[in-house]
Formats: C-alpha cells, sequence, structure tokens
C-alpha cells in the first residue's frame, strides 16, 4: 500500500498575474533525516496506551523515541514501559521522561520500532553497524509486533548488499575469532569485516558465524519484522509479513 504524502507536492494552483500564468509551485525536496522522520512519525501511530515497548537506536528510531515522548507528555498515550536497546537511548528516554524497564521485568514486548542497515524484499534486515546488535536482538526477538522504519536508500536485493555485516564478538582474543570468521568465508574476500557475496547463502552464513566459539551475535535479523515503513520521495510504503 502506498500513502501520499501531501507535504511532498505543492497544492495550490497557479495564479494569473496581469495577463500571466505564473509557474507552479516546486515539490519539496525532503532531506534523509526529514524522510526518517516521516517514517517513525507513522510507525508510532501504532503505539497504543499501556503498551510494553521496544526502544530502537540509530538516527531514525530516535525520530521515534522523540514522537513518543512527546505523545506522553500530551496525554494521548499513558502508562507505556519502554525497553531501551542501548545505553544511549536509555539516556535518551530518561531524559525525555519517559518510564522505562527491562526484559527481566516484562519477557514478552509489545511492540518494537526501530531502524535498519538494509531491508531485502523478504523483510530481512541488516543491524549493527551503529553497534548494539545483541541487547536490539535480544528485545527485537522478545516482541509481539516489530515495525521497522527506514528511508528508500536502505533498500537491497538481498542482506549484505551494501556494505559489511556487523558481527558482535567477546574481547577475548578477538583477533583469533576475527581470522577464523575471515577464513569460514574466504571465498567472499572477507578483510577484517565479515562480508556476504550474495543472499542466497544467508541462513547457511547465520548458522556457520553462530558456531564459532567467540562469537556473540551477528547483524543478520531473519524472519522478524513484521511490518518496514519505508519512507521516499513519492509518500511512505508499508510492507508486511
Amino acid at each position: 500500500m502506498a500513502i501520499r504524502c501531501p507535504a511532498f507536492f505543492g497544492s495550490e494552483m497557479p495564479s494569473i498575474e496581469s495577463g500571466a500564468l505564473s509557474p507552479p509551485p516546486s515539490p519539496l525536496i525532503l532531506t534523509q533525516d526529514e524522510l526518517k522522520k516521516i517514517a517513525a512519525y507513522k510507525a508510532v501511530e501504532s503505539v497504543q496506551s499501556g503498551m510494553v515497548l521496544g526502544l530502537g537506536t540509530g538516527s531514525t528510531a530516535k525520530h521515534a523515541v522523540d514522537r513518543i515522548a512527546e505523545l506522553l507528555h500530551q496525554g494521548k498515550l499513558k502508562n507505556i514501559t519502554g525497553i531501551p536497546t542501548s545505553k544511549k537511548t536509555h539516556q535518551q528516554a530518561v531524559s525525555l521522561g519517559i518510564p522505562l524497564s527491562d526484559l527481566d521485568s516484562h519477557p514478552v514486548v509489545d511492540l518494537a520500532i526501530d531502524g535498519a542497515d538494509e531491508v531485502d524484499s523478504n523483510l530481512n534486515l541488516v543491524k549493527g553497524r551503529g553497534g548494539s546488535l545483541l541487547r536490539e536482538k535480544m528485545i527485537e526477538s522478545a516482541c509481539k509486533k516489530f515495525i521497522v522504519i527506514v528511508d528508500e536508500s536502505k533498500l537491497v536485493a538481498h542482506v549484505g548488499a551494501s556494505g559489511a555485516m556487523p558481527v558482535e564478538v567477546v574481547p577475548f582474543c578477538w583477533k583469533f575469532t576475527q581470522n577464523r570468521l575471515q577464513s569460514l568465508f574466504d571465498y567472499a574476500g572477507c578483510v577484517a569485516k565479515l562480508r556476504l557475496s550474495n543472499g542466497g547463502v544467508k541462513m547457511t552464513a547465520s548458522d556457520a558465524i553462530l558456531r564459532l566459539a567467540g562469537v556473540v551475535e551477528h547483524g543478520m535479523f531473519l524472519d522478524m519484522a513484521t511490518t518496514v515503513i519505508v519512507a521516499g520521495e513519492l509518500g511512505i510504503t508499508i510492507k508486511n509479513k
């Protein structure tokens, strides 16, 4: 479903002055951050009072956290409990007055809203290039519903197409683990950071990475997102699982 965003286009009809037809207004050109904000605000429309929310991390998710706090202060949302996916989001939520908890107290999360580094056509994701990988996956795997918010630059043919695949490892002998990761995917030309050569190996790669001692988690979020909201020049596109 595509929802046209009125703000993207001039709405006024051309005016006639002194017998001359004035040129129509030019379409608005939105920045990438403005597109992220549009997607974030659309996602927050799914938040209801009394929910336990996974609060995402990153430049897109920040807009969602800001909006949730705004609605709380306006009284339009009540009894919201947030579970932040990073220390940075925790600090943001505390500064905005959002009540917080954790998975120990709330093992089932009603809804999580977060961004992604990549989204493929099957709603598989790459996340974690900005850090907070493990906490994000723990919280977002405990959700009844997981809404991902991105601008259209994050859409890819397959996971791993646009950059390095994040892999979180324990600090102990991290170089040893790094070398084993590179050896595991030599065929993909891995150097220092794991990169996947094509989308068809994503499930096999996921299992192989997690079998390595020293690996904590990887950035492939497979079959986790229930909805992806994409903001682009022509409006909002909503993709459901």
